[in-house]
């Protein structure tokens, strides 16, 4: 039988669900399940894969996520041309000349991987190893990434020429597969709304760090 502690800890974790749910709410229209499921993964110490076409606020609801979480957050375009230490870092020599690492995007606690189709091969591995072992490896030197490390990347469902599909073995590194669907007219109504009005969100943080 479960003690009081760990009852009131699990108390504690929903009510701070509630609590992140309500403030993401304040920005995000509508997409409750995407945000449960995106909430949930964090939760689990996982990654997420959102699928949907461009325009359904992607970056804008992971970014709110990682201000509510008070959580460092960068975003990277994944492109053709896009090489693995573009993301990872790499060795710069010094004016001692030393070299030094220099840190990539990938340094972040809340990574948003857009479009992650359609970067080659190499560079997808580079993201993944990265997503496994939470670390990051450049001339034979191991880098820790810092704590907590989410990745959330993105597809778009429609698009195929020009795209690199992530494996079935490669897509097991995610935790969920989220589909984005367009919102319903009355939540298009509300997101015009808030788009046009110089209207300022108060977030408070939750969980923070």
């Amino acid at each position: 039988m479960a003690n009081k502690s760990e009852v009131a800890e699990v108390d504690a974790l929903a009510q701070s669900y509630k609590d992140l749910k309500n403030e993401i709410g304040k920005v995000i229209v509508g997409q409750h399940d995407v945000v449960q499921g995106v909430i949930i993964s964090l939760f689990s110490n996982g990654h997420s894969l959102l699928v949907g076409v461009p325009g359904l606020a992607k970056t804008l609801l992971v970014s709110t996520i990682a201000e509510v979480l008070d959580l460092e957050f960068k975003r990277i375009q994944f492109t053709p041309d896009l090489m693995p230490s573009d993301i990872t870092g790499s060795e710069i020599l010094g004016e001692d000349r030393h070299f030094k690492f220099n840190e990539g995007p990938l340094f972040a606690n809340i990574v948003l991987a857009d479009e992650i189709n359609r970067t080659p091969p190499k560079t997808q591995a580079a993201l993944l190893e990265a997503m496994q072992e939470r670390s990051v490896t450049v001339s034979g030197v191991r880098h820790p990434l810092p704590a907590p490390f989410f990745v959330l990347a993105t597809q778009n469902p429609i698009e195929q020429e020009g795209t690199y599909p992530l494996p079935e073995a490669q897509l097991d590194r995610f935790m969920f597969n989220i589909p984005l669907d367009y919102p319903s007219y009355a939540e298009e109504i509300a997101v015009v709304k808030g788009t046009t009005t110089t209207q300022n969100y108060d977030l408070k943080h939750i969980l923070t760090g």
